[in-house]
This record gives C-alpha cells, sequence and structure tokens, in this order.
C-alpha cells in the first residue's frame, strides 16, 4: 500500500479523549503519512509526547497556514481527527475545512455528519478537484451481505478483541496483537470494525456503526471469510465495539456467535465505573469476572484481559491487573506500558491446533 501525505485536523481536541481518531493515526497508520497536526491548543510540541509522552516525530501546528509555511512536505488530504458524540461535524471545522480544500487537499471524515452532505464544501471541492471521502458512508444496498454459514470454511482461530464499555482502546490492543504475533513469524490480519481502522490501513472490514442492522452479521461474516480466501492467515484478529452491555449501543455477539469466535481478549478500565456519556444512568459496568461469564454464556472463551489504564496511577493499575490475573487465572496486562507479546504463546499454542495446521 502505497501512503499518501496527510495532516490531521484536531482544533484543540488533540489532548483529549475525543480525537481518539488522531491518536490512532499517531500510533501508526500504513494507509497515510501523518505530516503534522493542526492543533492551535499544543502547537509547537510532538504530537506522540501529546498523546503519552513518546516521541514520534510529528509536530503540531497552530494553522494550516503555519504549516504551510514551516512543512517541506505537501499533503494531499486533510483528515478530521476526532469523534464527536454523535458523530456531529463541529461548526469550528467547516471553516478549517473550507481553506483546506482552497488549499488542494482532499478531505477525510471518519464523522458521521458526511462533508458530502455540506453542499458548499463539495461544491469547492469539484471546483478544486480535490476528494472528499466520508468514510462512514453506508455501502450501496447491492454491495452488502447476509449471513450465510461460510464462516465455517475459516480454519484458522478468530479472536475478538471486545471490552466492557466504548473508547478503551479495543482498537489499538488489536493493532498490537496483531503485529506482535507477526513479529513471531506469524501471518496475522485485522478486521476493522470502526473507521480509524480503515483510515490506519487495515484491509478488510466495514464500519459496524454505519451498517444496517439486518447486514451487520453478514458483513462480518463476508470480511473474515474475503480475509481468509485472500491471504490464507495463521490467526485473525476482529477489532470490537462498545460493549455487550452499553445500553446506548450493546455490541459484542455478532463477534462471538456470527464470526464465530474461537476466543475473546477482553479490554477493561478499572477506573471507569459508569458507561462513557452515561455517567448519570444507573447502570454501571460490570465486573470484569462477571463480563467473562457473560462472554462464556455467548460461546468464547476469555483468554486474557488488557487493561486500560486512564485515570490510574500505573502502581496502581499493575496491583489491580496481578490481583485480577490470580482470582481469573489468564493473564491480565497492561498494553500500552508493557505491549502483548505475553499473550503470544496463547496464540501459538491455538494456531498449533487449528485445523488450519493439520
Amino acid at each position: 500500500m502505497t501512503k499518501s501525505n496527510a495532516i490531521i485536523i484536531t482544533a484543540g481536541y488533540l489532548d483529549t479523549e475525543h480525537g481518539k481518531t488522531a491518536h490512532g493515526l499517531i500510533r501508526g497508520t500504513e494507509r497515510f503519512n501523518i505530516l503534522g497536526i493542526i492543533d492551535e491548543k499544543n502547537s509547537g510540541k510532538d504530537a506522540g509526547e501529546v498523546l503519552d509522552g513518546k516521541k514520534r516525530n510529528i509536530p503540531v501546528y497552530a494553522s494550516l497556514k503555519d504549516f504551510q509555511s514551516k512543512s517541506k512536505e505537501k499533503a494531499k488530504y486533510c483528515i478530521i481527527g476526532v469523534a464527536t458524540k454523535g458523530g456531529v461535524l463541529p461548526p469550528e471545522f467547516q471553516m478549517m475545512l473550507r481553506e483546506a480544500i482552497e488549499s488542494g487537499y482532499g478531505i477525510v471524515n471518519g464523522l458521521h455528519d458526511y462533508v458530502s452532505d455540506h453542499q458548499d464544501l463539495v461544491e469547492l471541492a469539484n471546483k478544486k478537484g480535490v476528494e472528499i471521502i466520508d468514510v462512514r458512508k453506508p455501502k450501496k444496498f447491492n454491495d452488502l451481505h447476509f449471513w450465510s454459514g461460510d464462516i465455517k470454511e475459516v480454519h484458522c482461530p478468530k479472536i475478538a478483541v471486545l471490552g466492557t464499555d466504548c473508547a478503551l482502546g479495543k482498537r489499538t490492543t488489536t493493532r498490537f496483537l496483531v503485529q506482535a504475533m507477526q513479529a513471531a513469524g506469524y501471518k496475522a490480519e485485522m478486521i476493522y470494525t470502526g473507521q480509524t481502522g480503515w483510515m490506519q490501513g487495515a484491509k478488510y472490514g466495514f464500519i459496524f456503526d454505519s451498517t444496517l442492522n439486518d447486514f451487520i452479521s453478514g458483513e462480518m461474516e463476508h470480511a473474515i471469510v474475503q480475509c481468509w480466501e485472500e491471504t490464507k492467515p495463521d490467526i485473525i484478529f476482529i477489532e470490537g465495539q462498545s460493549s455487550l452491555r452499553n445500553p446506548s449501543g450493546p455490541a459484542g455477539a455478532e463477534w462471538i456467535v456470527s464470526a464465530d469466535a474461537n476466543a475473546v481478549v477482553l479490554q477493561h478500565n478499572p477506573a471507569r465505573k459508569k458507561y462513557k456519556g452515561l455517567e448519570d444512568y444507573y447502570a454501571n459496568i460490570a465486573d470484569v469476572k462477571d463480563e467473562i461469564e457473560l462472554i462464556k454464556i455467548y460461546g468464547a472463551p476469555t483468554v486474557a484481559v488488557t487493561v486500560n489504564t486512564a485515570k490510574m496511577k500505573e502502581a496502581e493499575a499493575r496491583a489491580w491487573a496481578s490481583e485480577k490475573e490470580k482470582e481469573l487465572g489468564i493473564p491480565v496486562i497492561l498494553p500500552l506500558e508493557d505491549g502483548v507479546e505475553k499473550l503470544v504463546a496463547i496464540f501459538k499454542d491455538m494456531i498449533d491446533r487449528s485445523i488450519a495446521q493439520v
């Protein structure tokens, strides 16, 4: 895949949870070469250091004009790097997008609010001869798939990376797992289920929350079967969305039932007690042990727990992980702090025992 040069607009959201699209691209993408971030609040800093203290040589600029005056390279695309509540395009972004199109940049948008529905921006893009890519725009009806049962022909292990809530880092952990297995000499593939996964360069997948409900199981199956038929991987990791019990958008059953997952890696943040955005609602996030039991009822064993350490001191997170590892009898690890290499042996054993290897 040839990378296209791109800049990312975050407009003050870079150091917030709403900047998670940018965060994923800062951590890595095979689709774009990220030249910089447009975020006046954090201008002059390195985007990696803003994100997690790790320098990645991605400068943060105050404005598009600041980028154009300082960067030696030219961007082809301008990516909207935020995930807002409801997927709405913030008003302050529209002026910046107009400026980007005027400068000759195509727009890559992962929000539900499609740039291609803003007629003034479309007309300007057509005049400038640049592309608008609305990643979340649904497929045409004729391109959608019903579940068929062909999933039974996929003979490598399929691992669902689920979570106890949304916005916990499931996509990042999925990428880490794929990269760890590849580094160990295995052919591993990721099935993306969100817009950022596509932006990071994953080849197989679909946008879960833009797919008509009748076709979710079929699109899930189709992506996995296509991946299997075209690449014959040793193992497939499937990016999760939301959680089984999140009342605003329950998800997870399709990963276990329709995708016929052989096992689950469960992501959890011990410091988060209420579902994101539903802090005033009565429901609490379930205990990890209880969630694992529910996942088991659906039909898959949980082979590891990965810990999102947001709003926790590292010592506190490590103590929690150690305690839960003893209680659950499975590895409990901190992906951002320690990587996921500790889990390679588990998946190696699954690969060795899979039908694909017989």
